[in-house]
């Protein structure tokens, strides 16, 4: 039976004691942070950058997953790399030719990937995903925490999981997030995901450890 790993969002952090959330979730049995960067043009909506990144890097060991949802991610690649990010993920919609952003992400030794939102149709991804560790698929429109998950996305990681097997890409992470509960967890990890992203379902909850322990099915 595979591993399903968690990473909740600290875009749902109460950011006036960041390090201390952050440390809480660990201890609660995270495997990932899961980080959101918005631009406000890609996404209506502005968040942090990498000096929020390099603020909490000492605070943990765990791998950040950084999700630009960014018009321009390339810019930013060296800085996010410095600030620490272990991870990137860039857009479809952004980079229908993806091989060469990803191809600057393994440079720059991160984890390779890439996203998809809902109106994007996963079969785009055919013939793209050699250069991909982690697909990422939106169950929400991204830009705004707390929104209700999509129920077409089920169909949506399913066709991405047939997607994978048969360009046997065993090795990728099948990413789920947006909406993301312990109600719909179970329905998502039969789908076939491999890595739930949490924001409010984690940060929101007054055990966050029993929370991620149901959001992992164990």
């Amino acid at each position: 039976m595979k591993q399903i790993k968690i990473a909740p969002s600290i875009l749902a952090a109460d950011f006036r004691r960041l390090a201390d959330d952050i440390r809480r979730v660990e201890d609660a049995g995270a495997d990932l942070i899961h980080i959101d960067i918005m631009d406000a043009h890609f996404v209506p909506n502005l968040s942090m950058g990498p000096g929020i990144i390099e603020s909490v890097r000492s605070v943990t060991k765990l791998h950040f997953d950084v999700h630009l949802m960014m018009d321009n991610p390339q810019r930013y690649l060296h800085q996010f790399k410095e600030a620490g990010a272990d991870g990137i993920t860039v857009h479809m919609e952004i980079f229908p030719d993806p091989d060469e952003v990803l191809d600057e992400i393994g440079t720059l030794r991160m984890a390779r990937g890439l996203s998809l939102n809902p109106d994007m149709p996963i079969r785009r991804l055919s013939g793209r995903l050699a250069k991909v560790d982690r697909l990422l698929v939106m169950c929400v429109f991204p830009g705004f925490g707390g929104q209700s998950f999509i129920p077409e996305s089920l169909s949506r990681i399913r066709e991405a999981r047939d997607l994978l097997d048969v360009e046997g890409r065993v090795l990728t992470e099948l990413e789920v997030d947006g909406g993301v509960s312990v109600k719909n967890a179970a329905a998502i990890r039969e789908a076939g995901a491999d890595l739930l992203v949490g924001g409010t379902a984690i940060f929101g909850a007054s055990n966050a450890r029993e929370t991620i322990r149901l959001l992992r099915g164990h």
